[in-house]
């Protein structure tokens, strides 16, 4: 059983940069592969981000490539996304989840929000 509690979400400018946190706990924590996810208002969930359990492997969704970096630290049972230049689009609730299967995301979080003014 694993439980995430996401954190760092906030206000900032366009351009700005923000750091998500995902806190893990549960003994199963460091051999899941994990993902970010976002919801904006008025539109469905969407990925964001992919990293595999060791942090060798990372995947992202076209628009926030080169801007955001997933990583992990196994060790702290963290997970972390660094969002730089921030984009008014980029404003969404943030959440994380560990894909239990193949395609199959599990054990949300309560989500952090952040918010790009232009």
């Amino acid at each position: 059983q694993v439980e995430l509690v996401e954190s760092g979400g906030g206000r900032v400018q366009a351009g700005g940069s923000l750091r998500l946190s995902c806190a893990a706990s549960g003994r199963t924590f460091s051999s899941l592969p994990m993902g970010w996810f976002r919801q904006a208002p008025g539109k469905e969930r969407e990925f964001v981000a992919y990293i595999n359990w060791s942090g060798s492997s990372t995947r992202y969704r076209d628009s926030v490539k080169g801007r955001f970096t997933i990583s992990r630290d196994n060790a702290k049972n963290t997970l972390y996304l660094q969002m730089n230049s921030l984009k008014p689009e980029d404003t969404a609730v943030y959440y994380c989840a560990a894909e239990i299967a193949a395609g199959v995301y599990d054990h949300w979080g309560q989500g952090t929000q952040v918010t790009v003014s232009s």
